[in-house]
């Protein structure tokens, strides 16, 4: 696939050639070591350290779906970074949020942003949302090697289906294993607090006001209970990533509106530090 440097100004025949629409096909065919599920990793004994994305944390209302994360990363007992970005837009009108191995998350999430933009090129349309949820589901198949060895990769995907005119969520395990969930969803070692939070406080009819603040109280949770997930740091003024994807697209939230949030979040816990109660009955 390397360019022909005596050179007569022409792509080499591998981008001349029809195939298929699958970005990801055409380096499994022509430069296979550029996946990286193909690497050959060194023998190496017990866990590698590495950076850690942690929680994520997903909510659907009607006419949209809400995808945010805290922002810490981890490397065993250390905090490696405090302002990571863990939530990315795949395209107009999805969005996919990392967990697991930081530097492999971020590279999965930039080869599925190339694999979308090459499928609508090629094919002059769209991927559905279940499609574009299939083709992440192979790539991190793709990449259970490492996942064996310890950099797993667990995203949660989540997107505006414009066919059925719904927001939709989907999880996934380090086999590649996909699940639509319904109504909220978390992934990441805080998840099981974040999960627990949104079960409380989850109900259909949410208005997109409701589902921001909701995603903010599980992170709040998550952080409250799992020391892996970093909570809002006003001192630092590092807020969760928020984002809300609708029929008009993808949007992330400004510092501003973030900020807004996480701040009235703080105040009310000022008075209730265990967050807001759902009813009995």
């Amino acid at each position: 696939m390397e360019a022909n440097t005596r050179s007569t100004g022409r792509l080499p025949a591998a981008f001349l050639t029809p195939g298929s629409s699958s970005f990801m096909d055409f380096l499994s065919e022509h430069q296979p070591e550029m996946l990286p599920g193909k690497r050959q990793l060194p023998p190496t004994q017990g866990v590698i350290e590495a950076p850690h994305g942690t929680t994520i944390v997903a909510v659907s209302f009607p006419g949209g779906v809400v995808l945010a994360g805290d922002r810490r990363a981890t490397m065993g007992n250390v905090i490696a970074q405090r302002d990571i970005e863990k939530v990315f837009p795949a395209d107009e009108y999805s969005a996919v949020g990392i967990a697991g191995t930081a530097g492999l998350a971020v590279e999965m999430v930039k080869l599925f942003q190339l694999e979308l933009e090459h499928f609508e090129k090629v094919e002059g349309a769209q991927l559905s949302l279940e499609g574009k949820a299939n083709r992440l589901s192979t790539m991190i198949r793709s990449n259970l090697g490492m996942a064996m060895q310890g950099l797993a990769v667990v995203p949660l995907f989540a997107g505006y289906d414009v066919d059925r005119e719904k927001g939709r969520i989907f999880s996934y395990d380090v086999t590649g294993g996909r699940s639509e969930e319904k109504g909220y969803a978390a992934t990441g070692s805080g998840s099981v607090f974040a999960r627990s939070a949104m079960k409380k406080l989850f109900r259909d009819g949410l208005n997109e006001s409701e589902a921001t603040t909701l995603v903010v109280q599980a992170l709040y949770d998550a952080a409250d209970d799992d020391s892996a997930t970093g909570g809002p740091d006003v001192a630092r003024r590092i807020y969760p990533i928020v984002t809300v994807i609708t029929e008009d697209g993808f949007r992330r939230l400004t510092e501003d509106e973030a900020s807004g949030i996480a701040r009235s979040v703080l105040e009310r816990r000022l008075e209730q530090p265990d967050g807001p109660r759902a009813a009995l009955l």
